[in-house]
């Protein structure tokens, strides 16, 4: 998709910013929000079907321990199957979360864990 630059005034520009998810939004994606071109927003994320079937809770913590890297990353499962990082961002896929906290492409439904140990894949497998 090609991109443009478009100039708006202050009190546009006050707009867009109050209509904004903080840390997560961009003029561009508030824009497309509003003028209803955000396909996304209607779509449920990865994890829906795990919601549905009762496997996943909104507000659930899941949990991808690096034990060779000593880190520790949180998600909290959204009520629209999305993903909700600690620092606000939200990921419709598992997998695109881990790229996104540590900047790596890893298979999110073996990486990230239940409290109980079950990967979202063992989850899903039950489906």
């Amino acid at each position: 998709m090609s991109s443009h630059t478009i100039t708006v005034d202050a009190e546009v520009f006050a707009h867009l910013q109050r209509e904004a998810q903080p840390l997560i939004d961009t003029p561009n994606s508030v824009l497309r929000r509003l003028l209803a071109l955000d396909t996304t927003a209607a779509r449920p994320g990865a994890l829906a079907p795990l919601l549905d079937a009762g496997r996943l809770q909104p507000g659930q913590r899941l949990t991808w321990r690096r034990r060779n890297l000593g880190k520790q990353y949180h998600a909290y499962v959204t009520a629209e199957g999305y993903l909700r990082l600690d620092d606000g961002r939200v990921c419709d896929s598992p997998s695109g979360a881990c790229d996104v906290v540590a900047h790596c492409k890893v298979n999110g439904w073996a990486a990230w864990r239940a409290d109980d140990g079950a990967s979202l894949g063992a989850l899903r497998d039950r489906l």
